[in-house]
Parts: structure tokens; sequence; C-alpha cells
């Protein structure tokens, strides 16, 4: 006899078409059969060891967390019911060109001071493995949820080349193609960029290419953060669909917005960019969190020159009188690069979380709160913060557009990526809310998508993109990676002032067919693993 049933559910199977009643049975991991209007029809009904009531509940694939951070957090902490408690069954990590493989002795060292905003210091993690495929050996060990994984390519140029503003020799350029395509053989879904972020940043588009085919030759995607989301954010986001379609390579916008007040009512112009290129052949794909605030690091803001060399350098220009005036210039006054080529405007920057708890006093509250309380000008405190903090503070940005967010929301290639940051006091909400967020406000109250469509956008779209074959649809022979959910109810608990609060209306989420989360209580269950690279 099977081990489960799910009984009289209202299923929204991923694929966009209109719900069904049905009893879903569930063994070895796997749906194993579906039996659609079965208490209507009178025939006999499905039996299983257990049975669940899944009367007035909906029931659809996992939700894929297309960006994550949670890189060292699923080791860390096995509870990780920031996601789980979300109905995500899988993450997507690597993100934005930085993380923790492939490494050596000494990038391992310069990459946890450099994302320490979004991982946290990683002493606490045994840090055991430094190519990617041993990163993945180490996920299957067991987590929480599922994970992909990109390879970042600012780890692999500072593994290369270093955290220098130069061109790569052709000896380093052979070295990172090496190492990507080691990181591809060993289980990659593609590679990510953060190209605001050093030293990924300091790579031409030439070098990109050059990556971004070893990445398609082997059935991957490229996911860039790209060069701008602000001045020249259109400019930028051509750059990257001109680039990938040059490499023949598929092509995935992070986080894919327009922010800053320049681009207020511009998302009708980068849709109608990429609706040319799709339409002209391009493979494209894109990922956005329903939240108008951005968020990541304080020192992501300080112009790339001020980053060359990498952290010890950055702190030591900040220490330094006339150089700090020098970065002081570039952000309140020229736009720096890493500020996306606008004045930054302190009062939209607040402190999310700090390194040091001795700094609480800072989270929660602008850099130009901070310094209205102090008598201090803005950049005084922001600077005595990275410097006391060693680079550590994670920030909100409130520089986003409702409309715009409602706008790419909509578009036929659309997913969903939390961004997460969990690290900090006071984290961004989406870490905790993105997909019943999606499902509450944005479906139920605003009707911005149908149920349907927006199941679709958060499960079997994002598994296409990762070539998954048996993942993202309630189908027989899929993995049982599923959540039931109360259409009425489901909503995120978690809010700006108290953004670890876990949703409601999420009862059940299943991993590989056993219960992660079981009548809304996060159980012991460990049934994730590393999600490897489909062969072509």
């Amino acid at each position: 006899m099977e081990e489960l049933v799910i009984r009289d559910a209202d299923v929204v199977d991923g694929s966009g078409d209109h719900s069904y009643r049905a009893d879903v049975v569930v063994d070895g991991g796997r749906i194993v059969s579906i039996v659609k209007e079965a208490a209507d029809a009178g025939c006999q009904r499905p039996k299983a060891r257990r049975e669940l009531d899944a009367e007035g509940l909906v029931l659809a694939p996992g939700f894929i967390d297309m960006h994550a951070h949670s890189d060292l957090a699923l080791l860390r902490d096995p509870d990780h019911s920031a996601k789980a408690a979300q109905g995500v069954t899988l993450e997507v990590l690597g993100q934005d060109g930085l993380s923790y493989a492939p490494v050596d002795d000494r990038t391992l060292g310069e990459v946890r001071r450099a994302i320490a905003g979004w991982n946290g210091s990683g002493d606490d993690v045994d840090v055991d493995w430094r190519s990617v495929g041993e990163y993945l050996d180490r996920l299957d060990q067991g987590i929480a949820v599922n994970a992909a994984y990109l390879i970042p390519q600012g780890t692999v140029r500072a593994l290369a080349v270093g955290w220098e503003d130069r061109e790569a020799t052709p000896g380093e350029l052979d070295r990172m193609r090496q190492l990507v395509a080691e990181g591809m053989e060993q289980g990659a879904v593609g590679m990510s960029s953060g190209l605001t972020y050093t030293p990924g940043m300091y790579a031409p588009d030439a070098e990109l290419t050059e990556l971004c085919r070893v990445v398609a030759s082997y059935g991957g995607y490229y996911c860039p953060h790209h060069r701008s989301y602000g001045a020249g954010a259109l400019e930028a986001y051509a750059e990257m669909v001109a680039l990938t379609r040059e490499a023949g390579c598929p092509l995935h916008l992070a986080h894919a917005t327009m922010n800053f007040g320049l681009n207020k009512g511009r998302a009708p112009e980068l849709l109608a960019l990429l609706d040319e290129a799709l339409d002209g052949g391009a493979d494209i794909t894109l990922d956005t969190y329903p939240y108008t605030p951005g968020c990541t690091t304080l020192v992501a803001l300080l112009p790339s020159w001020a980053s060359e060399g990498g952290p010890q350098e950055i702190l030591r220009r900040l220490a330094d009188d006339g150089t700090a005036e020098r970065i002081r210039h570039h952000l309140e006054v020229t736009g720096s690069d890493g500020c996306h080529g606008v004045p930054v405007e302190w009062e939209t920057i607040e402190i999310s979380g700090v390194g040091d708890p001795a700094l609480g006093e800072y989270v929660g509250r602008t850099v130009l709160e901070s310094a209205r309380a102090r008598g201090e000008e803005p950049w005084a405190v922001a600077r005595e913060l990275l410097l006391k903090d060693r680079l550590a503070p994670t920030i909100l940005q409130h520089v986003g557009h409702e409309e715009n967010v409602r706008e790419i929301m909509r578009h036929r290639v659309h997913t969903g990526g939390s961004d997460g940051i969990l690290q900090g006091a006071k984290p961004h909400p989406r870490a905790y809310g993105t997909f019943p967020r999606y499902l509450g406000h944005y479906v139920r109250e605003l009707g911005v998508l149908s149920l349907e469509e927006c199941v679709a956008h958060l499960t079997s779209r994002p598994a296409a993109r990762l070539r998954l074959p048996d993942r993202g649809l309630v189908r027989e022979g899929y993995k049982a990676d599923l959540v039931l959910f109360d259409p009425r109810t489901v909503d995120a608990g978690s809010t700006f002032a108290e953004p670890r609060t876990l949703p409601t209306g999420i009862p059940y989420v299943l991993v590989d067919g056993r219960f992660v989360i079981e009548d809304g209580r996060r159980t012991d269950v460990l049934a994730g693993r590393a999600v490897r690279r489909s062969p072509r």
C-alpha cells in the first residue's frame, strides 16, 4: 500500500490551467497517481497508509525560489523555516557573483569578509569544501529544502585574477573557463554575476561572453545582477541581452526591476525591450520579489575604485581621511557606480543588520536619522559604521516603485525570487514572506494575477529554466515536492517592523514526499538535497 493519499484537494498543478479536484497519491518520494473528481464520480478511491484531508486547500507544486542567499543558512540552521514555511521546496544559490565555491584558502577568507552582510561571517559553519562538487556533496548530507547552485563569476575571478580592476590575461581567462567548466561538470545549473559588486564588476563584456559560452555548452544559463538598476538601467539590460545572444547562452535576469526616481513608471520600456528580444528568438526569463525596497550591503554602495583589491583595501581607504572624502564626493555628488549611478539619498538607506551586536542602535533607522540624532553628517555615520563593523552592515534601500513591481510580475517570462538575506536584526521581509505575499496580496487582494497564473510563475516556469524534467508540476511520476495552502487565508506574516514572522495559511509542505511542515509547524525532517544540472 502506498504511503500517503492527499484527499479532495483543489489541485493547481503549475501549468496555468484551471484547477481541478482530486485525490493525489504519494509513494517513494514521487506522485504515483492522480484520481480526478474521485468523490463525485463514485469510483474506487485510492487508499494509503496515511490519508490527509485537504478539503478547502489548494495543492500545488512546491515553490522554487530563483534567487536565494541561503548558501550558509541551509547548513547553519537545519530548521530553515524562513523558506520551508513559505512552501519553498527548492532554492537557487550562488547568486550575484559571490559565494563559497570554487575557492582556495586565500579566496575563502576574502569572500567570507566580502559577503558577511549576506551570510554572516561564516565562522560558525565548517567550510570543509573547496570545489562546487564538494559543496553540493555537503548539501547532500541533508538540508531543509532542495538547493541548486550557480557558479559565482566574481568568486571565479577572485580565484583566477584577484580583486584588481584590470583585464584578465589570456592565461587567466583560460583558468576562468576551466573553473566554470569544472563547476558545470560537477552539477551547477549555470553562472551568476554581480556586476555592481567587486571583483565581478571589473569583467568586460568580452570576458563575460567567453564564460557564458562555456555555460551554454553544458546546457546552463547566465543569471546576472547587471551593471545598473538606476541610471542606465535600460542600457544595462540591453547589454546583458546582447551579450548572451552573442554567446548563445540562455539569460535569466536577477531581481529584474527599475528603481530610483528617474525610473518611476518605466517598467513598460524594459518589458518592450525584452519582448523584442523574445520575439526575435532570445531565451530569456527573469525573477522579482513582490516588494518595493531593495536590500544589499552598505559597502556595495561605494564606487568601484574604492573596492579594488578586496575587503582589506576598502577598510584602508575608509580609514584615510583624504580618500574617504573622495568616496563621499562620488556617493553624494557624482553618483557612485555602486549606487547604480545615482547620488545616494541617505533618507532611503535603512540599516537592517550589523555584525557586531554592540552597534545595534543603528538597526531599523536610516543613515540620515542616525546622523541627525548624533549631530553628524550622514557620510560620517556611514563611514564609521563600515569601519567599526568591518563592512558587515546590511541595508534596505527604499527606492522602488509599486507600478513597476506590478507591471513586471505580469510578464510572460516572470518567475519568483525572494533575494532573501537572512542576516541582521531586521532583515527585508521578503526573506520570510515573498511567496505567500504573491498568493495573498497580489492574487487574492489585488487580482494582479490569477491563482493559476501565479502558481505557474512560482513552479513550472522556474523548473523549466532549471531544466528539471520531474519538478514544477503536479503530474504522475514527478517528485513529490508539494505545498498545501488555504487560498482564503494565505499571506505573509513578515512585515518591515516584524520581518521574521512566519506566514499564515500554509499548513503542509512536502519535500521528497516527506512533511517538512505539518499542521503549520516545522518537523525535524531534512529531506532536501542538492539538485544538480540535468545532462543535455
